[in-house]
């Protein structure tokens, strides 16, 4: 029997021999290394018995497992491991199938050292490139079998991390071995990534750490490279940064859902660290993908709780700061569109109390503060964003949002609210506080194409409403325009000190800048602005820190001689007993007047005009304190009533007149007072509310409507009629151009006049309902019909 045996084993064919003969009686002894040899030599010089030998391997494996001996089933898997390394031929896609076949029977195993061992070998596959493509393998056994790994639960907490990182490395082994591969299956589709990415987040999740790394991690020391979050990171980062433009949408979508279904929007620390791994991993012109996902994804949890939406506005925030190196994308105007939206519907919530306008029993309870944190959230997105954007891009979402804020007197375009007048206010004040956070920093060298009237007009018609909160984020938002050089922190604390230049002023001709003053009336709204009662320091010293950019950004004489005069005249309107100003208004406005005219007087350098000014101060020091900025602009301001003083203590325009023009500047505009006009914005602005604007502008609009023009009765029109209207038009003509001309002579010849007579310029409309609405919000008590009003000579053509 032994010799049929022994003949029997001589027929068998030599690859088995081979393979057989790499097996040690004693499994502990480890691969037989020269007969190892010898196997790997035949299977390259015959290259088509691969598939044989890896069957055949196969085939004792699967034996080797079913009887529990592990000691030659990994001695299998080594050989397995040196031929997969060693022979690159066109035959190895069969002796691949067989390798699979074996790995997925190690991982099919119960035994945690099995599945390692299984998961080791897939790796080092993973690694090789093959000189052949596969048209029939799949991975989707090793995708789920991996995933189902990275969550592994077993009651051993060492080998139970031994498991989750076999299967972070299998994910990441099948990701190298399809990403570049066309023929292979797509791993970047949703079946897939659905079960990678979130398995990679849940490893990711159990770490404590709450930062990311930088973009391109240092090599990690041997302790970390044990720990699962690290390779998870190293392994997410990878995946992300093989993802192509088409790509980014499947993998980022599962990143969502998780931070969804885990409830990790709340804590905000976990979802800004996968987002910051996001952005950092991917190609940086894939960025705007990312954002557009989020954007996307905010308007989706609309009616989520706004700790969930807050979440995903810092998630924002963070990407775009990532992505400031590039541009948001294409459609930049729709991410402020989205967040602009966001921001109005929070203020609904703020104000209804619920999601859908109703007050039902079933509704969420909506916590005002936690909307509050949402509002502010999204604005400083919104700078964020802005801050990304080249100058002409800023410069259009500049008026984007203007475009958005309802404007009194200009149009009524308001955002559909559900909360009414207060809602429309707290968006204006919302969009506002927006404006101010896009115009930071903002610079750019053609002000007159950066900011056309259709932007300012509406902007400065805020700076004239009865809302101080309204009237100071509107200058910011002009101090941040106008400020080039980064002189505005300079002109924070008002003060009269005698030496400016310890404030390092960096002073400039601004052309452009001129020009724009010359078309808006900024002058006037100054004046209207020191003017109002219920300013504070903030306002005065932001006027303050307006009239110092306007000074040092146009060194222009003829800039300078018009804020002098404007300066002259709010002194003028702090000892004015006709304007009802409060005590603490009057003095502010003295002590505004005193800081700017010292500083304006050190920058023109002309020394009889510092003399008077600083001889004022000194006068105002020792006697009336409280008419310089030192003791009003204070938490606790000492002053008293200021209506009645004279002499030393004021600023005279004869020797300001005198000094400037011994000096060459051009005084005769300075000889005439400055005078703001009123117009009819003035009375359509100055409102306690966005009602009161809108029941307004239906009076005039009511007068004027073609169903009271069809009531005057038509003229008849006959041939006579006619004739004489040719004969007589030429004789009317020379009429009226004489009427206009002595008009004009009179009023240039009685500036007087015009002050007294300025009430006429402000008789306000009939109003239909009984009262009338005139500047400032003053009424009368009866409605006066058109025809009988009586207008002086000089109001009537």
């Amino acid at each position: 029997m032994s010799g049929v045996c022994g003949c029997c084993g001589a027929l068998r064919p030599r690859y088995k021999r081979l393979v057989d003969n790499i097996f040690p009686e004693d499994p502990e002894d480890g691969l037989v290394k020269a007969n190892m040899e010898k196997l790997t030599f035949y299977a390259l010089s015959a290259p088509e018995k691969l598939d044989r030998i890896g069957a055949y391997l196969s085939e004792r494996l699967s034996r080797d497992v079913a009887r529990h001996r592990y000691g030659y089933v990994c001695i299998a898997m080594e050989a397995l491991d040196q031929l997969l390394m060693a022979c690159h031929c066109q035959s190895i896609n069969l002796f691949v199938e067989s390798f699979l076949k074996m790995v997925r029977k190690l991982l099919e195993s119960d035994k945690p050292s099995l599945q390692i061992l299984g998961t080791n070998s897939f790796v080092k596959f993973a690694n090789i490139e093959e000189d052949t493509p596969s048209y029939h393998r799949s991975y989707d056994f090793f995708v789920s079998r991996f995933s189902e790994m990275c969550h592994s639960g077993y009651e051993d907490p060492d080998i139970r991390t031994k498991i989750r990182m076999a299967g972070i490395k299998g994910l990441q082994g099948v990701v190298r071995k399809t990403v570049n591969d066309e023929l292979q299956a797509n791993i970047w589709d949703p079946q897939h990534m659905d079960k990678i990415v979130p398995s990679l987040l849940f490893n990711l999740q159990s770490g404590e750490r709450t930062e990311s790394r930088s973009p391109s991690p240092l090599q990690a020391s041997e302790k970390e490279k044990e720990s699962p979050v690290e390779l998870t990171e190293r392994c997410f980062r990878e995946l992300l940064g093989r993802a192509a433009y088409g790509n980014i949408k499947n993998a980022v979508t599962p990143v969502l859902m998780h931070l969804d279904n885990h409830s990790l929007w709340e804590g905000k620390t976990f979802a800004v660290r996968c987002f910051k791994i996001i952005m950092y991993s991917i190609q940086s012109q894939h960025s705007h993908l990312v954002i557009q996902q989020l954007l996307g994804h905010l308007d989706a949890n609309s009616k989520n709780s706004a700790t969930v939406r807050a979440g995903i506005v810092e998630v924002l925030l963070e990407a775009a700061a990532i992505a400031a190196s590039g541009s948001v994308g294409p459609t930049v105007l729709e991410v402020f569109n989205t967040l602009l939206r966001q921001l109005r519907l929070s203020v609904d919530y703020e104000l209804t109390g619920s999601y859908d306008g109703s007050t039902n029993i079933g509704t969420k309870i909506i916590k005002a503060h936690e909307e509050r944190q949402l509002q502010e959230a999204v604005i400083r997105t919104i700078g964020s964003f802005a801050n990304t954007l080249p100058t002409y891009q800023r410069s259009e979402v500049m008026l984007f949002i203007m475009g958005k804020i309802p404007v009194p007197g200009i149009h009524l375009t308001l955002p559909s609210s559900d909360s009414g007048p207060e809602g429309t206010r707290m968006i204006q004040v919302m969009l506002l506080k927006s404006l101010v956070q896009v115009t930071a920093g903002f610079q750019t060298t053609n002000m007159l194409t950066a900011l056309p009237s259709s932007f300012l007009e509406p902007l400065l018609s805020f700076s004239l409403t009865e809302d101080p909160e309204v009237r100071l984020l509107v200058l910011q938002i002009l101090l941040s325009l106008i400020d080039r050089h980064d002189n505005r922190p300079k002109f924070a604390n008002m003060s009269s000190i005698s030496d400016i230049s310890v404030l390092k002023l960096k002073v400039d001709k601004f052309d452009n800048l001129f020009r724009l003053l010359n078309n808006i009336p900024l002058y006037r709204h100054i004046y209207l602005g020191c003017k109002e009662e219920s300013s504070g320091r903030e306002h005065y010293e932001a006027l303050f820190a307006l009239l110092g950019l306007l000074s040092v950004e146009l060194a222009n004489e003829e800039v300078v001689v018009d804020l002098i005069r404007l300066a002259l005249a709010l002194q003028d309107l702090a000892l004015s007993t006709d304007e009802a100003l409060p005590v603490y208004n009057r003095c502010a406005v003295h002590a505004l007047v005193a800081a700017y005219l010292n500083l304006i007087c050190q920058l023109t350098t002309v020394p009889a005009f510092c003399q008077h000014i600083h001889e004022v101060i000194e006068v105002r020091q020792k006697e009336s304190p409280y008419l310089l900025p030192e003791a009003v602009f204070v938490d606790s301001p000492k002053y008293v009533p200021a209506e009645y003083l004279e002499g030393s203590v004021l600023f005279l325009q004869s020797k300001i007149t005198e000094s400037l023009g011994g000096s060459g500047y051009n005084t005769e505009r300075l000889a005439t007072p400055y005078v703001p006009q009123y117009t009819e914005e003035d009375r359509l602005s100055k409102r306690k509310s966005i009602g009161e604007t809108i029941s307004l502008q239906v009076e005039v609009e009511s007068r004027n409507s073609p169903e009271k023009e069809e009531r005057t009765p038509a003229e008849e029109i006959t041939f006579e009629t006619l004739k004489n209207a040719i004969v007589d038009s030429v004789g009317m003509e020379e009429q009226e151009r004489e009427r206009r001309r002595q008009v004009v002579e009179k009023f240039q010849k009685t500036p007087t006049l015009l002050k007294n007579k300025k009430n006429c310029f402000c008789v306000p409309p009939p109003s239909p309902s009984g009262t009338i609405s005139s500047g400032y919000g003053q009424s009368q008590s009866r409605s006066v019909p058109i025809y009988e009003m009586k207008f002086p000579d000089l109001c009537v053509y």
